[in-house]
């Protein structure tokens, strides 16, 4: 009897050591809530100020008739304090993107100036410890107005308008590249312009002569150590090549871009269509990662990896690795009718033995037409953030594990709601993803289906893969610690101290929570 209720004992000690491991993997700390004049608004970027503090800058929107009037700063000590704000009112304003870099808030714009009848970069930029805003024009470009120059849909590149711009920034947003296409009649001109964060030009380079024969669409872009080669991957659309009922009309292409010229590489295989292709460094190899396809459809078949030479481009290995078993039934379970699509990269690391952990996410819109206040007729756009995709590839490019997480999630409002965010340390992935429900529901044995929920108020779950893709979960904040909805898809990420930051808003009520991992 004394022997088993010394078993007993130890069993529950060892339940009880268990949970409090599970409840030890992050920490967070929830700041103070603090008032805000403006209900309406988008986030557009969060950044540490150089001094543990926290720089964040939204859109604001008022009126009736929601417009946006301004844009708004605040700036956080590292006590989650609120250390001051500041409203910089600027109406119709055609904004590009933001960041916060060497003690600065930078604001991108593409405006149309009918003076001189040319588009022009122009940047918004003020020191945050003191704001005072000054205005610069970083680029013009000669062109009549056309109705959409700014090309923000990758997958539906419109070449005729006559001119067409995009502008792409690596990871952290040390710098950029500007890509410029103007065709009228004749002339048909290609730029590329390359920036630093401090919006020093690093190069330019006359891409114009690759354009006769196709047009590019770039999506990604990686650059150097250095910042002496930028690499840009995208689609090539084909002019006047004939097609059979098997190809398509484009081809996923890799440019490097210096000072001294350029390299070309396409990713072309027979019965292979790459998608989704990002780029990056491991050490000092080039790697590009995404998915492919068997036919022409975007109905993706698995991972897809390419190993290249950083000064000539040339393909040093390829390989073409197809979804398991155990991810199809992760994803489907038993159904028959199987298609994966519309993938898009959320993040990619390298492990200190090499390994590659990436993630990804299934993204679409959709559009319906319904009735508003008035009585009239309005077209909605809904914003769909579906399951989860993330996959192990060993050093050389082989697929170790794929494991899909199933979720669904539609929003008409601030996508940085929705989503999810990931952190890798030690070989394993957090994903943090914000829910009304209480808990998933449970599908099977080793499938589990996160949804929205109804409720207001959200409890953060943190979900874990391990080094050999097992998965756990369990809530690390509950709805009723953090009252206030996080932002969790556009946390700051301090990867030095394993800490993220996320930004939580509702109404006129916001405030910071601090999660660090342990």
């Amino acid at each position: 009897m004394l022997k088993r209720s010394a078993f007993l004992f130890l069993f529950v000690i060892n339940i009880l050591n268990s949970f409090a491991q599970e409840e030890e993997l992050v920490s967070y700390t929830i700041g103070e809530k603090f008032h805000d004049k403006y209900r309406y608004s988008n986030m557009l970027a969060i950044a540490d100020d150089g001094n543990e503090g926290t720089v964040i800058v939204r859109a604001y929107y008022t009126g009736i008739v929601l417009r946006p009037k301004g844009y708004f700063i605040e700036h956080y000590n590292k006590d989650l304090e609120l250390v001051s704000e500041y409203n910089y009112k600027l109406k119709n304003a055609n904004f590009i993107d933001a960041y916060v870099r060497n003690g600065q808030v930078y604001l991108l714009f593409l405006e149309y100036n009918y003076n001189t009848r040319s588009y022009q970069y122009e940047v918004h930029r003020s020191p945050f410890s003191q704001f005072q805003f000054t205005k610069e024009t970083l680029l013009s470009i000669a062109s009549d107005p056309v109705e959409q120059p700014l090309d923000r849909n990758f997958y539906n590149r419109n070449f005729s308008s006559g001119f067409t711009t995009s502008i792409l920034f690596n990871d952290d947003k040390s710098a950029f590249a500007i890509t410029t296409h103007y065709k009228k009649r004749k002339v048909d001109q290609h730029h590329i312009h390359v920036f630093d964060a401090g919006l020093n030009k690093l190069m330019e380079h006359d891409f114009s002569d690759e354009v006769e024969e196709k047009n590019y669409a770039f999506e990604n872009i990686v650059f150097s150590k250095d910042l002496q080669h930028v690499y840009l991957v995208g689609k090539a659309y084909f002019k006047k090549k004939r097609f059979n009922a098997t190809e398509r009309k484009f081809q996923y292409e890799m440019v490097r871009v210096s000072k001294s010229g350029r390299s070309v590489q396409s990713f072309y295989t027979p019965g292979k269509f790459p998608e989704s292709l990002k780029p990056i460094f491991k050490g000092n190899e080039l790697l590009c990662i995404g998915f492919y396809a068997d036919r022409k459809d975007n109905r993706y078949n698995g991972i897809s990896y390419f190993n290249l030479d950083p000064k000539s481009l040339e393909l040093k290995a390829e390989k073409f690795n197809p979804f398991s078993e155990q991810f199809m039934m992760d994803k489907f379970g038993r159904e028959e009718d199987k298609a994966i699509k519309n993938l898009v990269f959320k993040g990619m690391d390298i492990t200190k033995e090499g390994n590659i952990l990436f993630n990804a996410e299934e993204y679409f819109t959709s559009k319906s037409v319904q009735s508003n206040s008035s009585g009239g007729r309005v077209m909605v756009t809904r914003y769909h953030h579906n399951d989860i995709i993330s996959a192990k590839l060993s050093a050389t490019g082989d697929l170790v594990w794929a494991r899909n997480i199933n979720k669904t999630e539609v929003t008409q409002g601030d996508g940085a709601y929705a989503s999810y965010s990931a952190y890798t340390k030690n070989n394993t992935t957090y994903f943090f993803i914000s829910t009304s429900s209480e808990n998933p529901q449970q599908l099977s044995e080793d499938r589990i289906m996160f949804k929205q929920g109804l409720s207001r108020n959200r409890n953060v779950f943190l979900i874990r893969l391990d080094e050999n893709g097992h998965m756990k979960y369990n809530k690390v904040i509950d709805d009723t610690e953090a009252r206030l909805p996080l932002m969790v898809s556009a946390p700051y990420i301090d990867r030095l101290n394993d800490e993220l930051m996320f930004y939580a808003k509702r109404g006129t009520k916001k405030q910071l929570v601090q999660v660090g991992v342990k």
